[in-house]
């Protein structure tokens, strides 16, 4: 039995679309895991329900619209992170992965299951890492998103790559693709972390004076 279970581990992990969703389930799983360890009180749902809320508004303001998925939006990506700057990064990848399935039926855009885990769930998740950056609100947006930039670079270089035009890289093509709209985004987030009072609404989530 322990033969064939890793026979064929071994065969799902030598392909890549295969090699991508073992890694994905594996994220996915550590995070619940670690998830069990904190205590998801009324209040930490209540907020995590309202910034998930928000995100979805805000995200529906589109600025621009990409012709194979991703937008530039007013700010889209604000509360999620608030969350995770609130409450750190296992509760924001909770709210990043239930974002990422309200966006999925929202803006659906499906080539492959694998495409799907990293271009909603995971992406979403990804940038909660944002929380381990508290001291430094502007630096954890930027490697927050950078981490959702690398789960839609993967997905646009395995799954989009026939949509590069004659002669270009796959890689070079989801590198172009998935920052042209995303560093405007981030640009945007943050001059609104800038502009906002964080460490006041952080406090306040926490339920702190």
């Amino acid at each position: 039995m322990k033969e064939i279970f890793y026979s064929k581990f071994m065969e799902l992990s030598a392909q890549p679309a295969g090699a991508f969703l073992l890694a994905g389930i594996l994220i996915i799983i550590f995070v619940f895991f670690y998830l069990k360890q904190i205590k998801l009180t009324t209040k930490i749902l209540t907020n995590m329900g309202l910034m998930i809320a928000l995100t979805v508004i805000l995200n529906m303001l589109r600025i621009y619209h990409m012709p194979q998925g991703g937008s530039v939006t007013l700010g889209g990506m604000v509360p999620l992170l608030l969350l995770s700057y609130s409450y750190g990064p296992a509760v924001g990848a909770l709210a990043g992965f239930v974002y990422g399935l309200v966006n999925l039926v929202q803006d659906p855009f499906i080539l492959h299951p694998v495409q799907v885990l990293f271009d909603y769930p995971l992406p979403y998740m990804a940038a909660s890492i944002a929380g381990c950056f508290q001291r430094n609100i502007l630096m954890g947006a930027v490697v927050g998103i950078f981490g959702r930039f690398i789960c839609h670079f993967i997905s646009g270089a395995v799954f989009f790559g026939s949509y590069a035009p004659e002669g270009i890289s796959p890689y070079w093509y989801s590198l172009v693709f998935n920052a042209s709209y995303l560093i405007p985004d981030l640009l945007i987030c943050l001059i609104i972390l800038h502009m906002l009072p964080i460490k006041v609404l952080v406090r306040q989530m926490r339920g702190r004076s």
